[in-house]
């Protein structure tokens, strides 16, 4: 895509068109930077042209371990500033791992049965980290594996510092919906900007699939839509191929 925007309209309109068809749908959500520019396209569409939205129902896909409640890089607290408040959903409706240490031997079964209850996902949105990572499933994470504890890399925890007073504050556990998990949505679409996350698309979407690469797992998945700028589809052997496919998708394709 051209622009960041451009990914986040084109992706708000196929969510759009989904609710519109399915008012009790069920999104996948992801937090981060990646995946804003799709909240911020939805929130002025539904801005400019309102739907009803109060069914929907929402799933994160991962949460920090150990924060306290109400922290303001909890990822319950970053769903409900970046989503349900722009976009006027439910809060009930909308799921967020369960960190707590109190109660973490069994969040991650807990998890799972809230999103089969749900019906499953009907559509996942996913950004990628430099280390190949879907959601927190860091290299080495099982391709059946489901929601349960990891522990996150260096490289993963300097990522995320920016959000932090200190890179010692970013906790060392998350709890995460595991590839498996990811996997049995409905569709899946991969978001990627910058040339720092070239070799994680070229390693998810053309590589072998090897547990070393956790993005690899979507090659599994019957309905991927990979959505890119040219900095993060620059080492794409296949690029030439994949922009001529896309200029000659038939009206009927969606994404």
């Amino acid at each position: 895509m051209e622009s960041q925007e451009a990914a986040g309209e084109l992706v708000a309109g196929a969510i759009r068109e989904l609710i519109t068809a399915k008012p009790d749908a069920v999104l996948g959500l992801a937090t981060g930077s990646t995946p804003l520019p799709v909240y911020q396209a939805l929130a002025k569409s539904f801005a400019a042209d309102p739907i009803d939205v109060s069914r929907v129902r929402g799933f994160a896909l991962d949460e920090y371990v150990g924060l306290p409640p109400g922290h303001p890089e909890s990822y319950r607290a970053v769903i409900t500033r970046d989503v349900v408040e722009p976009l006027g959903l439910t809060p009930e409706n909308i799921h967020v791992p369960n960190g707590d240490p109190a109660t973490i031997r069994t969040a991650g079964d807990d998890y799972e049965r809230a999103i089969i209850a749900a019906g499953g996902v009907d559509i996942q949105i996913l950004g990628i980290g430099r280390t190949g990572h879907l959601g927190f499933n860091e290299p080495g994470s099982s391709f059946g594996s489901t929601t349960r504890i990891k522990t996150l890399t260096e490289k993963t925890r300097a990522d995320n510092a920016r959000f932090f007073d200190s890179p010692d504050d970013v906790p060392m556990h998350c709890i995460t919906q595991g590839l498996g998990t990811i996997l049995r949505a409905r569709h899946l679409v991969v978001l990627a900007f910058g040339e720092s996350k070239a070799d994680a698309i070229a390693a998810a979407v053309e590589g072998p699939m090897t547990a070393s690469q956790p993005g690899s797992a979507i090659q599994l998945h019957p309905h991927v839509t990979v959505i890119v700028d040219a900095a993060a589809a620059s080492k794409l052997a296949n690029l030439a191929y994949y922009k001529h496919a896309w200029a000659h998708k038939a009206p009927w394709e969606g994404i």
